[in-house]
């Protein structure tokens, strides 16, 4: 990929997004446009929880939140409050997309809630289910 002044490189989420819309189109060597599917075959070859992060990413961005990553939170991704940018607002969550055919244990469950929590952002658990539809669920801490 060449990348001069004034390029703009996207994720593989935000490129499959993208094409979905009709906002991108891709095109190989000899400048043919590459169609969603066979992007996404290719983009699954890299990332296998393709078909568990995308589906979630995509709703969000669907609802017209601003979506980022949150490798550094430990999670999948930071999600802002509707309306507003990275610049404008702290993320109210941080999103871990979770297949309803895997199971998440309650290690991983109670470390997920702990990072959350320590930087001050709700813990959403996005679940997808065979057919890419997504459940979501809002973990918070409660004091008795």
């Amino acid at each position: 990929a060449k990348r001069g002044k004034g390029s703009i490189v996207f994720s593989h989420l935000d490129t499959l997004f993208l094409v979905s819309k009709d906002k991108l189109v891709v095109t190989n060597q000899r400048n043919q446009e590459i169609p969603f599917d066979a992007l996404y075959k290719k983009f699954f070859r890299l990332d296998k929880e393709l078909a568990t992060r995308y589906p979630v990413y995509a709703d969000f961005r669907e609802r017209g939140y601003v979506v980022k990553t949150a490798l550094k939170f430990g999670g999948d991704f930071r999600v802002y409050p509707k309306g507003k940018t990275p610049s404008e607002a702290h993320a109210k969550w941080i999103v871990y997309p979770v297949s309803e055919a895997k199971m998440l244990s309650w290690r991983d469950f109670s470390a997920k809630n702990r990072v959350a929590h320590s930087t001050k952002k709700n813990l959403l658990i996005g679940v997808v289910d065979d057919d890419g539809d997504v459940s979501y669920f809002e973990i918070q801490w409660l004091k008795p």
